[in-house]
């Protein structure tokens, strides 16, 4: 007689299953060619208008596919209405970065990483993940759940950075931010209402490798990730009610780190 599996054992095998059949659609002619010319990417069909494949032509020629050419009033692909296409969209795969050591530890860049503490705004972390490529940083962390998947707004925004910038999302926040502490990351969370400038909690991370972690507009960080920081701390602003979005602290933050004495 045959054991039944446990139920998380099923789960998790649903959820491999789901992730293998798993596609994004890209669009805009900056994603779209940076996609093409990414060989780790796996394209899988790539419709185009005749101006936008005129413009694209060295990236196709590269990456072997053969576009499917259509008028641009007839631009049938399963994007959301009124995106930006410029007539240009690539069904792909979702990227695999690999695992958090191995980028964190040996991965190209500073020793220096972002964590998004649900940051659910695909436009937010497309800009982050382009100031993290700006500014060398190793990866940019999320949890699986409540954070901005691959898709093509996040790539449209990212310019870009999507193909080069490693963008992880991992089971349990709290847990990767242990794992960075192990691997000998200072962890810096950016809370407005501390007294602790980021300045001050970059002298504390002294030489160690750093990870900022930022939250969601409005609720900020959980109270869990909060904890799990070596430090809080604030950028200081001029005024009492001037506030940065999140993608402008992380390009703040990320500046400020890479700079450090």
């Amino acid at each position: 007689m045959a054991t039944q599996k446990p139920t998380w054992v099923i789960d998790k095998e649903r959820a491999k299953r789901q992730a293998a059949n798993e596609t994004v659609w890209l669009f805009g002619l900056h994603a779209v060619r940076d996609a093409l010319m990414n060989p780790a990417r796996d394209k899988l069909r790539l419709v185009l208008t005749k101006n936008a494949a005129d413009k694209l032509a060295e990236a196709i020629e590269a990456s072997g596919m053969q576009p499917e050419i259509v008028d641009p009033r007839k631009f049938d692909v399963p994007i959301d209405d009124g995106s930006v296409h410029q007539g240009a969209a690539l069904e792909a795969k979702p990227l695999n970065w690999g695992k958090l050591d191995d980028v964190a530890i040996s991965g190209t860049g500073a020793p220096l990483v972002v964590l998004l503490d649900r940051v659910t705004d695909p436009h937010n972390v497309g800009a982050v993940l382009r100031s993290a490529e700006v500014f060398g940083a190793r990866a940019v962390i999320a949890p699986h759940r409540h954070s901005a998947p691959e898709t093509g707004a996040l790539a449209k925004t990212a310019s870009g950075a999507l193909e080069r910038q490693p963008y992880l999302r991992v089971g349990n926040l709290s847990d990767a931010m242990e794992e960075l502490r192990a691997m000998g990351f200072f962890l810096i969370g950016l809370a407005g209402e501390t007294k602790t400038d980021l300045a001050a909690a970059l002298v504390q991370a002294g030489s160690r490798p750093v990870a900022l972690v930022l939250g969601a507009e409005g609720p900020g960080l959980r109270e869990k990730t909060r904890d799990t920081c070596d430090v809080l701390a604030q950028i200081p602003a001029a005024g009492g009610f001037g506030s940065l979005n999140v993608s402008n602290a992380a390009a703040v933050a990320l500046y400020a780190a890479v700079t450090r004495a």
